[in-house]
């Protein structure tokens, strides 16, 4: 397959540049000014090409919850997302801690031969937090880190084993900070909203202790460690302090913890229960300043569909999850970029150049000889947030009625349209 995509505003590491770029047989062959057209043109006059996305951290319930979501139906939604790559975590029945698991999911995925799809096993056997996971086996079936999203590992000496065997194989641990003990039951941040609501509360310290273990952990081993969803300002100042002498802490944020305070949780809208949950005005700036700087390393999704009866109960009996790789773009482009102070390629490097290089993953930069990964967007675009309207199984989300910019109009993989707006 060759074709040039003529006249888009190219997003390069170090600027925006508009010009062509010639993809032929799943590669960015060429980039430059008025390239020859004696193949088939994309006019992508008035829109922007991104790097493919990149979400490393979905959850696409397959196998065993197939009514929230499957391996197709989300590799749909993240396409429509303007997603090419998604790294999806372990949390399925049964979990994903073995290399049969493992296979399956890699299968699936070259099956419904949407966008790329990596496992993330799990770091203990059944996220039990008692036993190390084969985490060798899951490697050479294709795992690109391990975790046990959902659950923080609490037993240090495991979570320090767990790290030093994953860094053999060359994978990281994404941790999930929150000390289930010091949660005891909280469902949403512990604050005057809790107090007014009367919905049981989830101390910041929770999340901030855990962070501190990996940070240290990872300081005291000389290994990686990746902090997932951070969500309060208190844990952002321990990862800076950590990055700033030099320990190898990369970490990220989802767009609910920059969009959003935990007033939203006076109306009792279940689709606001998230976990960690969504915490204070002051909370939110931090994140948002932490994206700017590079605190935070990335934005990813926590995409977590639910069906609606799962969320149609009481506050405090609802899954937590929002549903959200179809709105991240937008969502993050309008508040960071259009709104804010990232620029376009820093709003690529956070979605995509740094899971890319976090999870050696390929991709994560548009360049000559790189794969054929591409996200085209029209910016100026506008249009109001409808769960109802979402191509995932999941229309659980917060945003209802938000009006954004930025819609995707092509999402290529390996040089082959996956999904047109058209």
């Amino acid at each position: 397959m060759k074709y040039v995509i003529k006249n888009g505003s190219v997003v390069f590491k170090d600027g925006v540049k508009k010009c062509d770029i010639l993809v032929e047989d799943g590669k960015i062959a060429k980039i430059g000014e008025n390239l020859p057209a004696d193949c088939e043109v994309m006019d992508a006059e008035g829109l922007h090409v991104f790097p493919g996305l990149i979400d490393m951290h979905v959850h696409l319930r397959e196998p065993g919850y197939e009514g929230k979501e499957d391996i197709e139906s989300g590799s749909k939604a993240a396409v429509a997302g303007g997603f090419t790559q998604i790294c999806c975590m372990p949390n399925t029945n049964p979990v994903c801690d073995n290399a049969v698991v493992t296979t399956y999911i890699k299968y699936r995925a070259e099956k419904v031969n949407l966008c790329k799809v990596h496992p993330i096993g799990s770091i203990t056997k059944g996220e039990n937090g008692e036993e190390l996971a084969e985490i060798g086996k899951m490697a050479e079936a294709g795992a690109v880190a391990i975790s046990d999203d959902g659950r923080s590992v609490m037993d240090s000496k495991i979570m320090r084993l767990a790290m030093e065997y994953a860094n053999d194989f060359n994978l990281k641990c994404l941790a999930h900070c929150e000390d289930a003990n010091l949660v005891d039951g909280g469902v949403v941040n512990e604050g005057l909203n809790s107090t007014i609501t009367g919905l049981k509360g989830s101390l910041r310290a929770a999340e901030d202790i855990m962070i501190a273990r990996e940070i240290a952990l990872s300081e005291s081993l000389d290994i990686p460690v990746h902090i997932c969803h951070v969500s309060t300002y208190s844990g952002i100042e321990l990862i800076r302090s950590a990055k700033a002498r030099g320990v190898k802490v990369t970490a990220e944020s989802c767009p609910h913890y920059f969009w959003l305070t935990d007033d939203v949780i006076r109306d009792f809208d279940t689709n606001t229960k998230v976990n960690p949950p969504i915490r204070e005005e002051r909370d939110r700036q931090a994140v948002e300043e932490a994206l700017k700087d590079g605190t935070l390393d990335c934005i990813v999704t926590d995409h977590a569909p639910h069906s609606k009866k799962d969320k149609q109960v009481e506050y405090s009996l609802a899954a937590f999850g929002i549903s959200g790789i179809e709105t991240s773009f937008s969502l993050s482009y309008t508040k960071l970029v259009k709104d804010g102070e990232l620029t376009l390629p820093e709003l690529a490097e956070r979605m995509s150049g740094a899971p890319a290089r976090i999870l050696n993953l390929e991709g994560g930069e548009i360049k000559e000889g790189g794969v054929a990964d591409l996200t085209i967007a029209d910016l100026a675009a506008k249009y109001v947030i409808d769960g109802e309207k979402f191509i995932s199984k999941g229309k659980n989300t917060p945003f209802n009625g938000t009006e954004v910019y930025g819609k995707i109009a092509y999402t290529i993989v390996d040089g082959e349209v996956k999904y047109s707006a058209e």
